[in-house]
């Protein structure tokens, strides 16, 4: 079966561990959820990943980050762009998240970055999801 909305797929994953406990969670590998993962980790949303080699498509292990009283370290993970209704920004009106306290995921012609990246670099583009 294929699967319409990858990015989706991992969000949900992180948000149905988290909402067990699990420290980490497996997920189909690709690029962009590598990507994915990458931004949340320099942005301290999780402690880390891997891609794990199984001599199909690869897996994807994200570590899951909480605080010293067992709570997540962030509060909402949400898709924005979603392949029924894309949602495309010019660069002076990508969306503030929580105020600044949050992020956003953009996919851009020079790559994924954050909302404050893409702010800098004054490039606008698809908004994957949001994190806060």
């Amino acid at each position: 079966m294929s699967m319409t909305d990858p990015i989706a797929d991992l969000l949900t994953r992180i948000r149905n561990a988290v909402q067990a406990g699990h420290r980490q969670v497996d997920v189909p590998a690709s690029g962009l959820k590598r990507d994915v993962a990458r931004i949340l980790h320099e942005n301290y949303y999780i402690r880390g990943w891997r891609s794990i080699d199984d001599n199909r498509q690869g897996i994807l292990r994200v570590y899951l980050k909480y605080t010293d009283q067992d709570t997540p370290v962030f509060h909402e993970l949400t898709r924005v762009s979603r392949p029924g209704r894309r949602v495309y920004v010019p660069a002076d009106r990508i969306p503030r998240i929580r105020n600044g306290l949050g992020i956003a995921i953009l996919s851009t012609s020079s790559g994924l970055m954050t909302d404050q990246e893409a702010r800098r670099h004054k490039v606008g583009g698809e908004v994957l999801c949001s994190v806060w």
